[in-house]
This record gives C-alpha cells, structure tokens and sequence, in this order.
C-alpha cells in the first residue's frame, strides 16, 4: 500500500525525531512521522535535558509541563571525596537544566511534532525502497510505502536507517552501553560517582544517581565498550553492588530500585557518516552522545532542529549544510573527546588517578568551574569569566594533544570542507581528507 510521496520522512519519534518532524511541519513541510511504539513510551536515560536543550525548548516555545530545575551537580570521586560543579548561565543558555521521565518528556515531544502537522506512523521501517537517486524511503512492516525528498534517521544507536544507507564503519564506532532505575527516594542535586568495583580499577564508564519530579530519583550505570558490544550485560550485572556504594556513601536510603531498563549508546560521532544524498541522520543515529558523560538529549534535539532546517532551506544542498553545521557546532569537541575516551577505558589505573586528581580536597574545588563547562560542552556561549579561560585552556590543550590522530584525520574526512562531492545514499561515500581542519569554536 502506497502512503504517498512526503517533502520528509522522519524514522524515529525521540527528542531528534519529534523536533525535526515540528520544525519541518511548521515551515510547510509534508512530514511522514515514523516510530515502532505508541507514545508514551519509557527509554533508558538519565532524564536530564541539559542548558543547551533548555534553550531550544524555549527558542521552539515548547512547554514541558511538570519538569524539575536542576542547577549544580555533586561529582563522588574514587576515594569518596566531593566536588561541586557550578551549573553557568551562559549567553545563550541559561544556568540550569530539566529532570522529567524519558516517557513524559517524549510523549510531550511527538505531541508537539504531531500538533504542528506532522502524519505519524506507528509501525517498523522494514524494507528501504530504492530508486534512481538511491534511498527514496521505507516499506513499514505493515506494508505501507513511504517515500519521500529528504529521509531523517533519528531512530537511535542501532539506526535502521544508517544501515539501509550504509552509513556506518562499525570497526571505529564507539559504544556505551546503560542501564537505569527509578527508586522511590528524593535526591536534591544530580550526582556523578566515579565508581571503582576495587581500588585503582575504574568502573569503565560512571554511575549516576539524578533527581526526579514527584519525589522519586533515577539511578544507574552507563560503560563504554569500544568498538564491540560483547561488555553490555556489565552495567546490569554491577548495578547491584553499585546501589550497595551509594548507600554506603548515605546518598541513598533503604528503597529498593525498580526493574532496570538498558539501551545501547552510540558516543563521539567516530565511525557515522551524519549525511549523504537525501539521508540525514540526527542525535543517537549519528552518535552525538558527548564521550565523556553521556549527555545526549540536547545533542539530539539540536541536530533534528538543524537537519531540518538544512532541509527546508534546500533540500538537494541539506547534507552538506547539515555537515557544515555539525562540524562548527560538535566536531570541535568530539574530535578531541573522542580519542581521549578510546584512549583511556582500557586502562583503569589511569582513570582511576585522574578520577582521584579531579576529586582531591585542595585541587577539586579550583578545578570545578572550568572543568563543569569544559566537560559539559558548554565552552561556547559561555560567560568570557575565569572558569571560561580554564575550561578554555583545557580544550586547548586536548586539540593538540589529539592533532595528528587518526580520529581527528576521519572527522576532517567526513566533515571537512573539503569532505569531497556529494553521492547518493546507498552507495560508497567518495571523500578525501581536507586540508582545512575542523574549525575551533573555542577561539
């Protein structure tokens, strides 16, 4: 059965999704809204919408009704030694974040995208359908077709559409791996526990522990597993003894955490090509998932308002605007935070030490404002203060440590100016190594 040809199919209703089918059906788009369940609908998460994404809500006047402020943030080092991390309001963010349950905040999300004139779909883009400019759409599993000029992949980690459209080297994807509770407790400040199963062997990724509206906190563990996916059955495996360390810690009390729920991460953007020919892809699809702390929520939701606007603006250009934007606006960081998470999860004792350095009594509370900015991406848009210059220093001293990598050379590649001509989805991307760098949004 023939749906019809749309200006946009949109595969995926999360944060990408939802904001990318509102701003392409606000702007007069056809928009085919696809996602495999019905809203609302739980994802594993921390369920923290960051500054940026706080901003974007408010840019878009998207209300989320019920949703908790949440300012500053407790970082639990190795040796149980506490570090506070300011939360700035920058000059295009504001000073706080959002807490609201995956399953309330994306059901607001699709609301919206649906209210603005969005057509959803509830069903599994099966079968890619092909045509003379490569990728034209999906067969649904109920066998409706849908084709259309510009196809957004936000449908996750695992995307569906990045593989129809051979988008992703799988030997240099980075991937993490979660798991999440819901404990009925209240917890007044979001923490970050740099866990050690044993002295001197970090946990390969952190634990959290965030707040939560009606009283209740989220909990759980996030790891990185490189460019394999055989460590995920870790995260639920620790969870228990993780719970154990933050009631030792008195940051928990005697409340039993509720059914865990686990979801793949794809981190750093390495090894996604975000977009060739009519395919776009947004927030977890293309792996905007910061590398070190796992936000990916604003990531998400600033690169479907981006992918769509790159598509109302000219759609046979959209893949290359959308690049462009993603290399002013995540290359920078990622390039650099990339490499230093590959770097440094396969040896513990390290980050162990550096978890230890960041915490210390003397050290910790000097190094915080800068390292809340530096480690949150918020360098750019933020107040021109000391904790700036810091955080300033700090991703100065990362771009050139990471200069000559590899990874740096593969963004160039896919990103750079130079990245080569444009070619139909579906077939081997041709690009060549730019000799213009990423640029640097920090100067």
């Amino acid at each position: 059965m023939n749906a019809g040809h749309f200006d946009a199919l949109v595969v995926g209703s999360g944060p990408a999704g939802s904001i990318a089918a509102t701003v392409l059906a606000r702007g007069g788009a056809r928009v085919a809204l696809v996602d495999k369940a019905k809203f609302p609908r739980d994802k594993a998460c921390g369920d923290l919408v960051g500054p940026r994404g706080v901003q974007l809500l408010t840019d878009l006047g998207i209300a989320i009704r019920g949703a908790k402020p949440v300012g500053d943030m407790i970082v639990v080092g190795p040796t149980s030694h506490r570090v506070r991390l300011p939360c700035f309001s920058g000059r295009t963010y504001p000073g706080h974040a959002l807490a609201l349950p995956r399953s309330d905040f994306d059901a607001a999300l699709h609301e919206a995208a649906v209210g603005g004139g969005a057509e959803a779909f509830v069903d599994r883009a099966a079968e890619p359908l092909w045509g003379d400019g490569g990728l034209e759409g999906f067969s649904l599993s109920t066998g409706t077709d849908l084709r259309a000029d510009i196809i957004i992949g936000a449908d996750g980690a695992s995307s569906r559409v990045a593989a129809a459209a051979d988008l992703v080297d799988p030997r240099r994807v980075l991937w993490g791996f979660a798991v999440r509770a819901y404990v009925d407790e209240g917890v007044d400040l979001p923490h970050i526990v740099l866990w050690e199963r044993t002295p001197w062997r970090a946990f390969p990724g952190y634990g959290w522990l965030f707040p939560g509206p009606d009283g209740r906190a989220n909990l759980g563990l996030g790891l990185g597993t490189l460019s394999t996916r055989a460590g995920a059955a870790t995260a639920a495996r620790e969870l228990p003894a993780f719970v154990r360390t933050l009631r030792e810690l008195g940051l928990l009390g005697c409340a039993a955490p509720a059914p865990t729920l686990g979801g793949w991460l794809k981190l750093g953007m390495v090894g996604t090509n975000p977009a060739r020919g009519r395919v776009l892809l947004t927030g977890d699809a293309a792996g905007l998932v910061n590398p070190l702390q796992g936000e990916g929520i604003s990531q998400a939701m600033s690169s479907g308002r981006a992918a769509a606007q790159a598509a109302l603006g000219d759609p046979a250009r959209a893949a290359r605007r959308y690049r462009a934007y993603l290399a002013n606006t995540y290359a920078p960081y990622h390039s650099m935070t990339a490499p230093a998470h590959q770097a440094l999860l396969p040896r513990p004792r390290v980050v162990s030490a550096v978890g230890r350095v960041l915490t210390a009594p003397a050290l910790g509370p000097l190094l915080a404002p800068g390292w809340s900015i530096f480690w949150n991406d918020l360098l750019d848009g933020a107040q021109p203060t000391m904790p700036r210059a810091v955080a300033a220093i700090a991703a100065g001293i990362g771009r050139t440590a990471t200069a000559r990598g590899h990874m740096r050379e593969w963004f160039t590649a896919t990103l750079g100016p130079g990245s080569g001509r444009e070619a139909s989805s579906g077939s081997p991307p041709q690009e060549r190594v730019s000799d213009t760098p990423i640029p640097d949004r920090a100067s």
